[in-house]
């Protein structure tokens, strides 16, 4: 794999960037800037050495072509706003704008294209359209820098193809990621001590799998959990449950009981009647969920016991919050399990947000990016990783 450095004097040279800014938008107002921040030393890194750097990103998921309530201009202005020098912007890929931007760029310059999947090749599943756009994205650039570790699990155009037409480097952002997986899988320090939320236990099949063999624990909650709780025979109302994975919690429970590992779930669960931010929340026991009602949150029982678990513990990955965080009702869990790991960082443990929810959920629960060892910006590229998947973004920078 390659760094920066093995890419030589760079001023002059136009790096193309891959970087991820696929940040959540309020009409044209961006809400969370972490993925911008994220990105920000390999920018700068590379306009310091005299790079012209264009950078290339997605935004939301237009169907291949423009979409102006996907484009990337608000990014570019707070892209500049954060380096403190404007940021030249492209109104199209691979176009007229988009070259006419690169030839003017000056030493150091920086320059944002506009989002490239407006273009059907980026996310194509044919090789031979795919790269005709990867093809056209090289001609703009001398050299290929991936730091977008938020898309290194996908084999699309800006993130695959280019890096086989041009001279390539990991940049500092993936690399750092890359880095922090790896202590998760290769000899954690223990205890070692899984929490995985979010809404459905099917997108963490493959992950739970993988790190039932690593991990010492594993904290169980969001929606998810309901399956689970089904699975040892208790009625979980109206709440969120996947029947057809029912068996599959069983078998999960049954080993982790067999090879000495530990699968905790709630003891509590606050429930409500309807999803709403003003339902009137109540604390039950996780076996006497009431009919009609829906679990939104693991009880204040469960978080300070997940919250002590986490803050024992040495390494401490976390993927998915433990309830709707987003109402402050049924935010309780996730507070509780955020404090837990920042107790884990300031005891000099590792302490890991996977991502994606959990990423945007310390962010809007107010606490700030270094309480915590690292902040993944890759909730999907970290599961793969963690899952024992090969990451296509990362296997082609391999020489």
């Amino acid at each position: 794999m390659s760094d920066l450095a093995t890419l030589g004097d760079l001023r002059g040279k136009r790096v193309l960037v891959r970087s991820d800014l696929n940040v959540p938008l309020s009409g044209s107002v961006i809400t969370d800037d972490g993925r911008i921040r994220a990105s920000l030393p390999t920018i700068r890194a590379l306009a310091e050495a005299g790079a012209r750097v264009v950078v290339v990103a997605h935004l939301g998921r237009p169907k291949g072509a423009p979409d102006p309530a996907y484009s990337l201009a608000p990014v570019a202005t707070r892209l500049g706003e954060l380096l403190g020098a404007p940021v030249a912007f492209a109104t199209d890929t691979v176009g007229e704008s988009a070259n006419s931007v690169v030839a003017q760029l000056a030493h150091g310059q920086v320059a944002l294209l506009e989002n490239v999947r407006f273009n059907m090749g980026e996310t194509s599943k044919d090789d031979a359209e795919r790269g005709a756009f990867a093809d056209q994205l090289a001609a703009l650039a001398d050299a290929f820098v991936s730091d977008g570790f938020g898309v290194v699990h996908r084999k699309q155009a800006s993130v695959y193809d280019v890096a086989q037409r041009l001279p390539h480097a990991m940049g500092g952002l993936v690399s750092a990621e890359i880095g922090v997986l790896r202590r998760l899988t290769d000899d954690p320090a223990r205890p070692y001590v899984v929490a995985l939320g979010g809404s459905k236990v099917s997108d963490k099949l493959a992950v739970i799998d993988n790190l039932l063999d690593k991990a010492d624990t594993l904290l169980v909650g969001g929606g998810m959990v309901f399956t689970f709780l089904a699975a040892l025979g208790y009625s979980v109302g109206s709440s969120l449950l996947e029947e057809d994975q029912i068996q599959t919690c069983r078998d999960y429970l049954t080993r982790a009981s067999e090879s000495g590992k530990r699968i905790v779930l709630p003891t509590d669960i606050v429930v409500a009647a309807e999803f709403k931010a003003d339902s009137p929340a109540t604390v039950v026991a996780a076996d006497a969920i009431p009919a009609g009602s829906m679990g939104l949150d693991i009880g204040p029982e469960s978080a300070a016991a997940f919250k002590a678990e986490i803050a024992a513990a040495k390494t401490v990955f976390w993927n998915g919050p433990m309830g709707v965080f987003e109402f402050d009702a049924f935010a309780g869990g996730t507070r509780a399990v955020a404090e837990g790991l920042t107790e884990v960082t300031k005891h000099g443990g590792l302490s890991v947000v996977g991502g994606g929810d959990s990423a945007a959920a310390v962010r809007k629960l107010g606490f700030a990016d270094d309480a915590f060892g690292h902040i993944s910006t890759g909730g999907g590229a970290s599961l793969e990783y963690l899952e024992g998947k090969h990451l296509p973004g990362i296997d082609v920078l391999s020489d």
